[in-house]
């Protein structure tokens, strides 16, 4: 990481006491912050900001020619990611208020404390110095996707996992590929969902920046030791460690990755024991026991919410969810086979067939109704989906399950 830059400060407040005071109060070095300007109205402060590109702007709301609220506003649209502390007296509270639903960071009751503002200045200059580390990540991140992958590499990787070469096999491609000639001590597997940070969906390119993120934290952390990742078949990122690496060491990963990224991963770091045949036995453990550590991703459980909801359109498929949810149909139905064991149209006709059988138990509606009612254009189509599930067509199904007089 880059060590914390001198943020810059500009102060504007039309009372020439009140800048000074406050510029004399604070230790801005040793918060690393550099207050760059002063300005005694909101017009003059705009300029000044543009100027010097501030991060932070202290800001009276009482100011002539231009107040600190017009101010705010303009500063929201010209320098959004710019942090604002009000400074206001006690009868101007109510304008505080409003300059908060402006999404200011922080206010500050006049006279001004010293104490109180260097700990307002502290939790902001943390915040702006955690999200400039990941900007650094998905930078670093970025840059990587660029490069060329060693496929060969890969691929010889995916095919041990896979557990169908011999040792002999294996040997030649570990030298001719200068990977140590010998099992790893330690096998460690990574899922991350993949799909958002808290509500927010992500897109395809920043859910690979995400996960290039943590195969560079991953990277970062295990430097001193030898090793090899790549990603399988299911998206997870599997890492092979040469050398015993201390438990605490790895279990940091999780916690850097949250930190940094603010995301959070599920890990499976065990021992290799068995030799160069015995690692695609422990790459399946390892796997299966983040199945039942990880929850149903977001983007699966909209997709079985969809499938719940929308299960009477005819016309909602695997690529329709995919394209709502800017995700690709191959991901899509990938990670919905492995996290709820079986393909998405099997989920949705066992749904639509569930409901139809709920109908032809429960109403006099005719099959045609019914297949339109659960998603079927197509009476044919229903009752051929209908027997390959229950086993007997709709017909005789109704017949059989009619109450005997």
């Amino acid at each position: 990481m880059s060590a914390n830059p001198f943020w810059r400060v500009l102060i504007a407040d039309d009372e020439s006491i009140i800048r000074e005071g406050i510029q004399s109060a604070i230790d801005w070095q040793q918060l690393g912050l550099e207050v760059v300007a002063e300005a005694e109205d909101g017009e003059e402060a705009l300029e000044l900001a543009h100027k010097h590109n501030i991060h932070i702007l202290l800001v009276d709301l009482n100011m002539p020619i231009m107040s600190g609220m017009t101010l705010i506003k303009h500063m929201r649209e010209e320098l959004p990611d710019c942090k604002i502390i009000i400074i206001t007296g006690h009868d101007e509270f109510a304008y505080a208020q409003a300059a908060i639903r402006l999404d200011v960071d922080d206010y500050i009751l006049k006279p001004v404390n010293p104490a109180q503002l260097t700990e307002v200045l502290t939790k902001i200059t943390k915040q702006m110095t955690i999200s400039m580390e990941k900007e650094e990540h998905l930078q670093m991140a970025s840059k990587q996707i660029e490069r060329n992958f060693s496929l060969l590499r890969e691929r010889f990787c995916l095919e041990w996992m896979d557990g169908g070469l011999s040792e002999v096999e294996i040997k030649e491609q570990l030298m001719f590929l200068k990977m140590p000639e010998r099992a790893p001590s330690t096998l460690g597997v990574i899922q991350w969902s993949g799909n958002s940070r808290g509500k927010e969906l992500l897109s395809e390119r920043d859910r690979q920046l995400y996960l290039f993120a943590i195969e560079n934290i991953v990277e970062e952390l295990l430097t001193p030791y030898t090793l090899i990742k790549f990603r399988d078949h299911l998206g997870m990122l599997v890492v092979l460690l040469w050398e015993s690496v201390p438990v605490e060491k790895l279990q940091k990963l999780d916690e850097a990755v949250q930190t940094y990224l603010k995301i959070t991963i599920a890990s499976q770091f065990l021992s290799v024991t068995e030799g160069v045949t015995g690692v695609a036995d422990v790459y399946q453990q390892g796997r299966a026991s983040l199945y039942k550590e990880v929850h149903l991703s977001p983007f699966v459980r909209l997709a079985k919410e969809a499938i719940a909801q929308r299960y009477r359109d005819p016309d909602i498929t695997l690529e329709q969810l995919a394209n709502e949810m800017k995700v690709s149909p191959v991901y899509l139905g990938r990670i919905f086979k492995q996290e709820v064991g079986i393909p998405f149209v099997n989920v949705l006709t066992h749904t639509r067939i569930k409901h139809a059988t709920h109908y032809l138990n429960t109403t006099d509606m005719t099959i045609i109704e019914i297949s339109e009612k659960v998603g079927y254009d197509s009476q044919h189509y229903f009752s051929t989906a209908f027997k390959k599930v229950v086993g007997i067509a709709p017909i005789q199904y109704r017949k059989e399950s009619a109450p005997q007089v």
